[in-house]
């Protein structure tokens, strides 16, 4: 087993993100011809990572395949990865997954109870809204904790400031419900206030751009690269709702070194394990709580209640609790789930995995991605 050299291609994973305490982790796992990649795509089986030498279609070994617990396990956009590296085919066998600092994460869609890796090792999270239709203060606050929970810095972008007579209005509505939030404005069709956003786009610094479907965020990407190198496509009239144009969550290298994140519009999150988001959101209502004269109140309908009073006087707004109640319950219901059926759960995610195992060898039995 050899330790591999990171001093050939160090530059060149730099510009991906790459630091010393990568290389720190990095030194302490060995094997024969093993490289580091950024996962730039995800595929279902398949994946585009970013190595020193170029990009390689990638696959994650049958080790690894065999031993994931879970689909969070799996490599994801933004992930930094231990691989094997055959260059003579552009390609690359990814055995393991270096630890993640920030994991932008939900739960997934459906009635299994398990978390949906959306980005990791992410920097900046940019929540973006459109002035048409779309803008939702209570939307925010749901993504803010999200957003919190995931480590990563958020700032909100308010696109499409054209459409709108003052976007000062609405940029105001965000930091009262959002304390201490950057939040800009700007129109990526006029092409107004994308200096502000670029200036927030650091080289070897990773962002992610998160929000509905046809609030621009490709449109947004395209003027921040300077070329149409995402497709985009109209929103309906009635609704401002945007068709998915945008398909697959990709890492794009900014010629600034900047490193940005494309995902497919995405509506709502559901919640994953957002506590910490939730007190940092809602600081508010979790500094009045305190104040509370039961030590367990629940803040529905207690005697000596300090958020209930607040509500009453008028100076806790009722839109406000209301979703912070919503989303309390939420999370309630969601470590229900996660106590009541781990074995189903388990056993559903085990029959996938032995599914994927055996087309995997029925594609190539003797691919020595198998390993």
């Amino acid at each position: 087993m050899t330790t591999p050299s990171l001093t050939p291609g160090i530059a060149a994973l730099r510009a991906l993100g790459w630091d010393d305490s990568r290389q720190a982790e990095a030194e302490t796992l060995t094997g024969p011809g093993l490289v580091f990649a950024r996962v730039a795509v995800e595929h279902r089986e398949m994946y585009l990572v970013l190595t020193a030498g170029g990009e390689r279609t990638a696959e994650v070994s049958g080790r690894f395949l065999f031993e994931a617990e879970s689909p969070a396990d799996f490599p994801k956009v933004g992930d930094w990865v231990a691989a094997t590296d055959f260059p003579d085919e552009a390609k690359a066998v990814i055995h393991a997954v270096l630890p993640r600092r920030t994991c932008l994460s939900r739960n997934a869609a459906g009635r299994r109870t398990e978390e949906q890796v959306l980005a990791a090792n992410i920097d900046t999270i940019f929540l973006v809204q459109g002035l048409d239709l779309d803008f939702n203060v209570r939307r925010l606050e749901r993504q803010m904790v999200t957003a919190r929970a995931s480590g990563a810095e958020p700032v909100v972008v308010l696109n499409k400031a054209d459409l709108v007579p003052d976007a000062g209005v609405f940029l105001s509505q965000v930091r009262v419900a959002l304390p201490g939030v950057e939040a800009l404005a700007a129109s990526a069709l006029a092409e107004t206030g994308l200096d502000a956003l670029s200036s927030r786009l650091l080289p070897g610094r990773t962002h992610v751009l998160l929000g509905s479907s046809g609030v621009g965020k490709s449109t947004l990407i395209n003027r921040l690269v300077g070329r149409d190198m995402l497709a985009t496509a109209p929103v309906r009239g009635d609704d401002s709702k945007g068709r998915h144009t945008t398909t697959r969550r990709e890492l794009i290298a900014l010629e600034s070194g900047a490193l940005l994140i494309d995902t497919p519009g995405v509506r709502e999150f559901q919640l994953w394990e957002s506590d910490e988001g939730m007190d940092e959101v809602f600081a508010d209502i979790a500094a009045l709580a305190e104040g509370c004269r039961f030590g367990d109140c629940t803040h529905t309908r207690e005697a000596g209640c300090a958020v209930l009073a607040a509500l009453e006087a008028g100076t806790l707004p009722e839109g406000r609790y209301q979703s912070w109640l919503k989303l309390r319950k939420e999370l309630a219901y969601l470590e229900r789930r996660q106590r009541e059926k781990p074995g189903d759960e388990k056993r559903a995610w085990f029959k996938e995995i032995q599914g994927a195992l055996k087309t995997y060898r029925k594609v190539d039995p003797k691919s020595r991605f198998r390993d």
